[in-house]
């Protein structure tokens, strides 16, 4: 399987692109998909300076294998919130996007949900409302192979 490094320097310069791109939305609530989203909510909360950054749960996949379930947990409340941007590092099939969605927008309906990723993929089932580019190949972030 082709494999392509995405460094930090890179996404550093996308991460601050992707914030000039969400700013004309205005998000008063960030929320990542964890795990991939965590370091995306992480420095976006810090250059929006707000702590209004909450996490939820999805398991859809282990490495590279795609399961045959999908998981969506650890829901915090939004009934506060008003504009809630979605994080995440990939729109892959989509499928996981659209289940967390669906299920934010029947819990909490009077609120605007948006979707960033740094990459999505044409087929996805989803086209992210910010988003930067497509993936050449199976894609290995910084924060999932450097640490170890």
């Amino acid at each position: 399987m082709d494999k392509y490094y995405y460094g930090y320097e890179e996404f550093l310069y996308d991460i601050r692109t992707l914030h000039q791109m969400i700013r004309s939305y205005g998000p008063d609530t960030l929320l990542a998909v964890a795990r991939g989203g965590l370091t995306m909510g992480h420095f976006l909360a810090n250059a929006m300076d707000t702590r209004r950054l909450f996490a939820l749960n999805s398991i859809h996949y282990n490495g590279t294998k795609k399961l045959e379930t999908m998981e969506i947990f650890n829901i915090p409340d939004l009934s506060d919130a008003r504009k809630v941007l979605i994080l995440d590092d990939i729109a892959d099939s989509g499928e996981t996007l659209v289940a967390v969605l669906e299920k934010l927008q029947e819990r909490y309906p009077e609120v605007q949900f948006k979707i960033a990723t740094l990459f999505h993929k044409p087929e996805s089932l989803i086209r992210p409302d910010f988003t930067l580019k497509e993936p050449p190949a199976w894609i290995d972030f910084f924060w999932e192979v450097d640490p170890l």
